[in-house]
C-alpha cells in the first residue's frame, strides 16, 4: 500500500476504492471533494462499482485526505490484483436481528386487523424498540453526522432524522403518560422503517455483488502458479515471479500462465472466457496463446512475451473496471438532480409539518406525515440507475467477446444508424486464398501427363515449395487441401517483381504474372482468360513450361481474399435493425465491387487511403448519421478515432484496440450487430431504471405529504424501490448474442469469394462426449480431413454440425476410429 501511494494521479487516471457511500447525494459529494482538491483536473465516482476514478497531478495522499473530509474513506485501488475468490455475501444479520426485534411491535398491528387485542405495554415496546433504532441504526446516525459536518446531506441523514423523530414522539408520549394504549405509541414506526432499510441494503449490496460476476469470472482465470523450463528442468514457480522470455510448460487441462508464442507441440486451447467462442481454437508452434486459457489435449512449450498487467487478460479486466466505473453522459443529468435533492426533501419534509400542524392542529400527524416524506424520499435508486445497468450490460458483452472500453460508447453505440467496413481482416479473411484453377488448354496439359486442376496446382507447389510468400502459402494450401501430392524440383530462384522458376523433372516450370509470360514470348490468345477474374479483383498467376525460344502456357491460378464466413449475416442483420452499411477498402475497384456485391452493400469506395477513410466517416458524420467504424489495422486507427463508435477486431493491431471504444474479441463481424444489440438493450434498462426511480419519488412524496403514506409504508416503498432498480438491470445477464448462421454466400460468380463450390452440410449424433477436451478431439479429427472444415457442437445435445468438403462416411469414420461413437447422421 506505501509503494502506491505516493504514486502520482497524473501518471495516467489514479482509481480509488471509496467506502461509506449510500445513495447519489454521497456520490455528488465526494465529487465535489475530490474536484476542489489542487492537481485534480477531473473525478467520477460510481456508486454501483463504489469507485473513483481521478485524472491530474494530485498525489494520492491528498486525494485521500479529501475524501476523508468529506466523511468517507478511500483507498488507491491495487492496479494489479491477485485472482479474485467468489466475493462473500454481505452480512443478513443486521436486517434479521432488526427484524427480530421489530415483530413483536407489528404484531399487535396485525391482530388488530383480526379483531385481537394484543397491545404491548409501552416498556416493552420501548425496550424492543431502542436497539434497532441505536445499535442496529446507528450506521445512519454516523452517516448522517458525517454529511452535516460536511455541509451536505444524504440518504442516511434522511433516514437518521426521520426514524428520531417518530421515536422522540414515542417517547414523549409514553413518559408523558397522556395515552395508555400501545396503538397511539409509533414505536412500530420507527423501528420497521430502520428494519426496511436494512433490509433493502443487504438486497441491494447482494444484487450489485451478482453484477460484478463478470469482473470476477475473468479474474479467477488468472492462475497463481506456473511450471517454467530453466536450465533443462521443470519447476513451480508463482505467476508473479515470471519474466519475459521464459519457457512456460502447459500441460493438458492447465490454464496458460501468461501471454506468449508457441515454441513446441500441438493442441486445441478453450478461449472461451476470453473470447466468447464456444469452440477449443487450434495452436501449433508459431501461433500466439493468451493468458488464462485451457490447454485441452496436448503438452505445450510456450515462450512468454507478456507478463502481469501487460497480459490481454490483464487489459480486459482493466478495460471492463474502466468501463463500469466511468459515467455515462446520461448520469450527469441524475448528478445533477441529485445535488440538490436532499435539501429539497427536508425542506418539503419541514413543510409539510407546518402545513399538517398549522391546518389540523394534529401535530403527531403532522410529524409523522414529515417523517414519511424524508423516508420515501431516499435517492437510492436514482444513483443506482444508470451505473447498475452500465455495469451488467458491460459484464454480458465481456462474457460474449465484445470488450466495451467506456461506457459513453455504450451508450452511443444504441443510437448507430451507420457502420462504415474496412474490407480487408475485417468482412474478408485478410489472406489470400487460391479460388479458381483453370487449365489452358487439354492438349497441352496432356503434353506433360497432367488433365486435371489437381495435377496444374501439384504442379504450381512443386515450383514454389520453398518460397515463404504469401501466394506460395496460399498454393501449399489448396495443395494439401484436393490431396495434390508435392514433386520434387531444383534449382529454383525468383524473378524479381515477375515470379519463380523451378526444374521440375526434366522441365523448367515457370509460375508468374502476365508480364512475365509476355517476357517469354507466351501468345497473347493464351493469355485472355485473366480478365474475367482481374474484373472480379483477384490476382491471377500463370503457369507455363519453357520450350525453345518460346513458353507453353498450361493453365492459370486466381487468388483473392476469402469473405468471412459472417460477413453475410453481419450484413443482413445490420440492415433488420436499420443499419446502413458502407465498406471502404484501399484494395482496387474489382476487387471492392465483387465483395460489395456479393455482401449486398451499395455504398462503397476503392483505393482509399487512411486519412480518406477518416474523411468518408466524417462525411457521413456531417450528413446528420451516428457512426460506427469497423476496423482492424493501424491504417483504420484516424477513422476509429473520428467516429462516434469505433469498433475494433482484437485479432488486429494494438493501435486499433486502443483507439476504438469498443473491441470484439473474436474476427467474426456478426459481433457488430451484438454490440449494437446489448446497448440498444442496456439503454432501454437505463431509461426504464430512471423513469421507475424518478416515478418513486415524484408519486410517493406528495403521497406522503398528503398523508397518505404511513412512516412503515414509505419505508417498504423506499426499499422496494432500490432493489427494483438493481433487479431489473441484472435481467442483462440472461443476454446473449444471437445464434450464428452459415452464410449461404451471393449467387453468381461473387459465390467464389467466400467459397470454392457449395461445402456439404452434415448433422451427426456423437456419444461419448463429455468436456471441451472431447470437443477438441472431435474438431481435430474432422479438420484433420479437411483443413477449412466448420465444426459447431453443442455438447449437451451430442449434436455435431459440419460444413465440409469431406464425405459424410469419411468423417462418421474418422469420428468413430477416435473413440466416439457417431449414432445418427444426415446431411443438413
Amino acid at each position: 500500500m506505501e509503494n502506491h501511494i505516493h504514486r502520482r494521479a497524473g501518471q495516467g487516471p489514479a482509481s480509488f476504492d471509496i467506502s461509506g457511500m449510500t445513495c447519489a447525494s454521497c456520490v455528488g459529494r465526494v465529487e465535489k471533494a475530490l474536484r476542489a482538491t489542487p492537481g485534480v483536473d477531473a473525478a467520477s465516482v460510481n456508486l454501483a462499482t463504489e469507485r473513483a476514478s481521478v485524472h491530474g497531478s494530485a498525489s494520492m495522499e491528498a486525494v485521500v485526505a479529501a475524501v476523508r473530509k468529506a466523511g468517507y474513506e478511500a483507498v488507491p485501488a491495487m492496479p494489479d490484483r491477485p485472482a479474485a475468490p467468489a466475493a462473500a455475501s454481505p452480512s443478513w444479520r443486521p436486517a434479521a436481528l432488526a427484524a427480530l426485534f421489530t415483530a413483536p411491535l407489528l404484531a399487535p398491528m396485525l391482530a388488530q386487523l383480526m379483531g385481537a387485542d394484543l397491545a404491548l405495554p409501552g416498556w416493552l415496546q420501548w425496550l424492543l424498540a431502542t436497539p434497532v433504532q441505536f445499535w442496529l441504526g446507528a450506521r445512519f446516525y454516523r452517516a448522517g453526522w458525517k454529511a452535516l459536518r460536511a455541509g451536505s446531506g444524504n440518504m442516511d441523514l434522511l433516514v437518521a432524522i426521520g426514524t428520531s423523530a417518530a421515536y422522540g414522539l414515542s417517547v414523549y408520549l409514553w413518559l408523558s403518560g397522556d395515552v395508555h394504549g400501545a396503538a397511539h405509541l409509533y414505536f412500530e414506526s420507527s423501528a420497521t422503517v430502520i428494519t426496511l432499510v436494512l433490509l433493502g441494503k443487504w438486497l441491494e449490496t447482494r444484487a450489485r455483488g451478482q453484477a460484478l460476476d463478470a469482473i470476477r469470472a475473468l479474474e479467477a482465470l488468472r492462475p497463481t502458479q506456473a511450471l517454467v523450463r530453466r536450465g533443462g528442468a521443470d519447476t513451480l514457480v508463482a505467476v508473479a515471479d515470471l519474466r519475459g522470455g521464459e519457457l512456460l510448460v502447459v500441460r493438458p487441462g492447465e490454464r496458460v500462465a501468461a501471454d506468449g508464442r508457441v515454441l513446441e507441440g500441438r493442441s486445441h486451447l478453450d478461449e472461451s472466457l476470453l473470447t466468447g467462442e464456444s469452440l477449443p481454437v487450434a495452436k501449433a508452434p508459431g501461433d500466439r496463446v493468451t493468458g488464462g486459457a485451457v490447454n485441452a489435449d496436448g503438452l505445450l512449450l510456450v515462450e512468454v512475451t507478456a507478463v502481469g498487467a501487460a497480459t490481454m487478460l490483464a487489459r480486459i479486466i482493466r478495460q471492463v473496471e474502466d468501463a463500469q466505473a466511468v459515467k455515462a453522459p446520461v448520469q450527469r443529468l441524475v448528478d445533477r438532480v441529485s445535488a440538490v435533492f436532499v435539501p429539497a426533501v427536508l425542506l418539503v419534509s419541514l413543510l409539510t409539518f407546518i402545513g399538517w400542524g398549522v391546518l389540523t392542529g394534529d401535530w403527531q400527524a403532522a410529524l409523522l406525515n414529515a417523517v414519511a416524506v424524508q423516508v420515501i424520499a431516499c435517492p437510492c435508486a436514482l444513483g443506482l440507475a444508470t451505473p447498475t445497468a452500465i455495469m451488467v450490460g458491460t459484464g454480458a458483452a465481456a462474457r460474449h467477446g465484445i470488450l466495451v472500453r467506456d461506457a459513453e460508447a455504450l451508450e452511443k453505440a444504441h443510437a448507430l444508424d451507420t457502420v462504415v467496413f474496412d474490407k480487408t481482416g475485417t468482412l474478408t479473411e485478410g489472406r489470400p486464398r487460391v479460388l479458381a484453377v483453370e487449365v489452358a488448354t487439354e492438349a497441352a496439359a496432356e503434353a506433360v501427363g497432367r488433365t486435371d486442376a489437381k495435377g496444374l496446382v501439384a504442379l504450381a507447389w512443386a515450383v514454389q515449395q520453398g518460397s515463404s510468400h504469401p501466394l506460395a502459402a496460399a498454393v501449399a494450401a489448396h495443395a494439401r487441401e484436393v490431396g495434390a501430392v508435392l514433386q520434387p524440383a531444383s534449382g529454383a530462384r525468383a524473378l524479381p517483381g515477375r515470379g519463380v522458376q523451378a526444374e521440375v523433372g526434366s522441365e523448367t516450370i515457370y509460375l508468374g504474372s502476365e508480364r512475365l509470360m509476355e517476357e517469354l514470348g507466351a501468345p497473347g490468345d493464351a493469355l485472355r482468360a485473366a480478365a474475367r477474374h482481374e474484373t472480379q479483383g483477384r490476382t491471377v498467376s500463370w503457369l507455363a513450361r519453357g520450350k525453345p525460344g518460346a513458353v507453353e502456357v498450361l493453365g492459370l491460378l486466381a487468388f483473392g481474399d476469402r469473405v468471412k464466413d459472417g460477413a453475410f449475416d453481419a450484413v443482413a442483420r445490420l440492415k433488420a435493425l436499420g443499419v446502413t452499411p458502407i465498406m471502404l477498402t484501399g484494395d482496387n475497384a474489382g476487387a471492392a465491387r465483387a465483395v460489395a456485391g456479393a455482401l449486398g452493400i451499395e455504398r462503397y469506395a476503392a483505393g482509399v487511403l487512411p486519412d480518406g477513410k477518416a474523411q468518408a466517416v466524417r462525411d457521413a458524420m456531417a450528413e446528420g448519421r451516428t457512426v460506427a467504424m469497423v476496423g482492424d489495422g493501424i491504417n483504420d486507427a484516424p477513422a476509429l478515432a473520428a467516429a462516434d463508435v469505433g469498433i475494433a477486431m482484437a485479432g488486429g493491431t494494438d493501435v486499433a484496440m486502443h483507439t476504438a471504444g469498443i473491441t470484439l474479441m473474436r474476427g467474426d463481424p456478426r459481433l457488430v450487430a451484438d454490440a449494437i444489440d446489448i446497448s440498444h438493450r442496456t439503454w432501454r434498462k437505463i431509461r426504464q431504471n430512471l423513469g421507475w426511480a424518478f416515478a418513486y419519488n415524484l408519486v410517493g412524496i406528495p403521497l406522503a405529504a398528503l398523508g397518505m403514506l404511513n412512516p412503515m409504508l414509505a419505508g417498504a416503498a423506499m426499499a422496494l424501490s432500490s432493489v427494483s432498480v438493481v433487479a431489473n438491470a441484472l435481467l442483462l445477464r440472461g443476454w446473449r448474442p444471437a445464434p450464428g448462421q452459415l452464410s449461404t454466400g451471393a449467387q453468381g460468380p461473387e459465390a467464389q469469394l467466400q467459397t470454392q463450390g457449395e461445402n456439404p452440410m452434415y448433422e451427426l449424433t456423437v456419444e461419448g462426449m463429455s468436456c471441451g477436451h472431447c470437443v477438441g478431439r472431435v474438431t481435430k479429427t474432422v479438420q484433420g480431413l479437411d483443413a477449412h472444415a466448420k465444426v459447431e457442437i453443442d455438447l449437451p445435445t451430442r449434436k455435431v454440425r459440419i460444413d465440409s468438403r469431406a464425405g459424410l462416411e469419411q468423417i462418421a469414420a474418422a469420428i468413430d476410429e477416435a473413440g466416439y461413437p457417431v449414432t445418427a447422421r444426415s446431411e443438413a
